[in-house]
């Protein structure tokens, strides 16, 4: 429990900062570790968002229609975290 509380804070930041980009059009209310979220497509595509990521070595799943998901666990390390909060920021 206490290792997926660290994830969920680790989720909840992820969650925070896609909120703030322009270009992500909604986020699903985290509960546990599990990132869901949309690109707006007015913007950006969900292949281009993700294709700017894998340059970054950074993979994340697409669930199709501009939906996309993260989850964090314990072999994301707070490096990982960081640098990824990071990444999004330049986005």
């Amino acid at each position: 429990m206490e290792r997926l509380a660290e994830d969920h804070r680790k989720a909840t930041e992820i969650g925070r900062e896609l909120n703030s980009l322009p270009f992500i059009k909604k986020v699903e209310p985290i509960e546990t570790n599990i990132i869901i979220f949309e690109i707006d497509d007015k913007h950006m595509s969900s292949e281009d968002f993700n294709s700017r990521l894998v340059k970054k070595d950074i993979h994340i799943i697409s669930m199709g229609q501009g939906k996309l998901r993260m989850v964090t666990h314990m072999d994301y390390t707070d490096n990982m975290h960081d640098y990824f909060l990071g990444i999004l920021k330049k986005l």
